[in-house]
């Protein structure tokens, strides 16, 4: 019953992949490579969680 009160880890892991991915498109847009490469790397370090993630909840 307290399930419905607890957030979903994947559902925010999701949002900050996303956020870190827009982050990394105006980096980009603005010219800053280096930027650019460091976000998408931590935004595939979060894709990367999100996988274990899913692989878990599967299980």
């Amino acid at each position: 019953m307290f399930s419905l009160f607890k957030r979903d880890p994947l559902k925010k892991l999701n949002q900050a992949y996303d956020h870190k991915l827009e982050q990394a498109l105006f980096a980009q847009r603005k010219g800053d490579m280096r930027a650019f490469a460091s976000l998408t790397n931590e935004a595939e370090m979060i894709k990367k969680e999100i996988e274990v993630l899913e692989t878990s909840t599967q299980k």
